[in-house]
């Protein structure tokens, strides 16, 4: 198996299990219903209309932007993917790269489709295929969220301006599978970017390029 099928089959698992799990939460749960696992795991139904845990950009323009922006995004990945093993880059970053993309793609599904799909879940389990139409157009759709790890909570101390004596929990944001792929993915990139990338090597743009003395 070369490595842009084994990108291409991590990129396809992710996003099986993404896509899986939001259906699921979508046609068994009620927005803001809860299955507690551990008292720090819960299974917490929320819809965004923005980015990666719950941050949003305002307004039906926002949105717009966001959806068509993530778009031009995964193809620019998906393009440097393919540089990427072309180049037989190490496979530790063709794998994070494909975590990103597959968790951008994850998203971009939810935005794209899902309110064409679904109709809305407030105070009911939304409905596949409803015979009225979706809760939304075409790039108009919310993204699904589940995952909420409260993991500890507590009072910030009196001395902190403004939020001193206030309570607060870690870790607050709701996210989904797409979430955590891009979150892990950009973290290896992050972690190990000296082997990725060796100082004078450049692995885009078709040419290694050697540092001058």
């Amino acid at each position: 198996m070369t490595k842009l099928q084994k990108a291409l089959l991590i990129s396809g698992l992710i996003l099986l299990v993404d896509q899986v799990l939001k259906i699921w939460i979508k046609t068994n749960m009620m927005l803001g219903e809860e299955y507690r696992i551990f008292d720090w795991f819960i299974i917490h139904f929320v819809e965004n209309n923005g980015m990666a845990f719950g941050m949003e950009l305002a307004g039906e323009y926002g949105k717009m932007f966001l959806s068509i922006f993530r778009i031009v995004a995964v193809g620019g990945i998906a393009w440097y993917l393919y540089t990427l093993a072309q180049k037989d880059a190490p496979l530790g970053l063709i794998v994070s790269v494909s975590m990103v993309m597959a968790g951008a793609l994850g998203n971009i599904i939810d935005s794209a489709f899902y309110g064409m799909l679904f109709d809305a879940s407030y105070g009911r389990v939304a409905t596949f295929l409803p015979e009225g139409g979706g809760y939304a157009t075409f790039l108009h759709g919310k993204v699904v969220d589940m995952f909420y790890f409260p993991l500890f909570s507590g009072t910030y101390p009196e001395w902190i301006p403004r939020i001193g004596g206030n309570n607060f929990t870690f870790f607050r944001p709701v996210f989904n599978i797409a979430d955590a792929s891009i979150s892990v993915g950009i973290g290896i990139l992050l972690v190990f970017q000296k082997r990725f990338f060796p100082e004078g090597e450049m692995l885009v743009g078709g040419a290694e390029k050697d540092e001058e003395a």
